[in-house]
């Protein structure tokens, strides 16, 4: 999920043929599976995914479902009827505030990636991000260089499921609510997580990054 920075106006959803695509050759599946067993009514999981819920989902999704069961990640990973590479698209979907949704965007921070988890209710602040991070420039990475650092594609980039740890940047805005979402490694998919998580499973730093 995405949403254009103060620097860069592209909504993130380049790449969406290629997407598309990505999708279709996932597992066929039924749109709404119980992708982990029981389910709390607040979307938090009763228990973790076995294989079996796994192999219904996509590949990036799976991963990223592995990647949450492993840190203790309650949150169930779910498809969407859409695709939601932005926040707005995504708020819609599931009805929510988009202040709730967390974007993760990736920028390119003087040659390493940069991974800022946003409120979806703003742009973030290239200037104020190069400050936060000592860097000399931050701009918004293109699609290659988020594939390379993250495995997913632009519009489906996941806090976790990475092929290494990122540095991370959390946006003190989303503590404004009980409950956030964020993407699932696909823009079809998303799951339930909250402010502090967010910080715990990245080992984020928190900041003020909108404008």
């Amino acid at each position: 999920m995405e949403h254009p920075t103060d620097a860069d106006s592209t909504s993130g959803t380049s790449g969406a043929t290629d997407d598309a695509a990505e999708h279709r050759r996932g597992p066929e599946h039924d749109p709404h599976p119980e992708v982990h067993g029981d389910v709390n009514a607040d979307g938090t999981l009763a228990h973790t995914a076995d294989s079996a819920d796994l192999a219904a989902l996509h590949p990036n999704a799976a991963n990223v479902a592995r990647a949450l069961a492993g840190l203790g990640v309650a949150g169930q990973v779910r498809e969407l009827d859409d695709r939601a590479a932005t926040a707005v698209a995504a708020a819609e979907l599931l009805g929510i505030e988009v202040g709730a949704v967390a974007n993760s965007l990736v920028f390119d921070a003087d040659g390493q990636p940069l991974l800022v988890m946003t409120s979806g209710a703003h742009r973030a602040d290239t200037a104020k991000l190069a400050s936060i991070v000592d860097a000399n420039k931050v701009r918004r990475a293109d699609a290659d260089f988020v594939r390379a650092a993250t495995g997913q594609p632009i519009g489906g980039v996941a806090p976790v499921g990475h092929p290494k740890p990122l540095r991370t940047i959390v946006d003190v805005d989303l503590a404004r609510y009980d409950v956030v979402w964020a993407a699932g490694g696909h823009p079809h998919y998303v799951f339930p997580t909250t402010y502090d998580e967010l910080l715990r499973i990245t080992a984020g730093e928190a900041a003020e990054v909108g404008e």
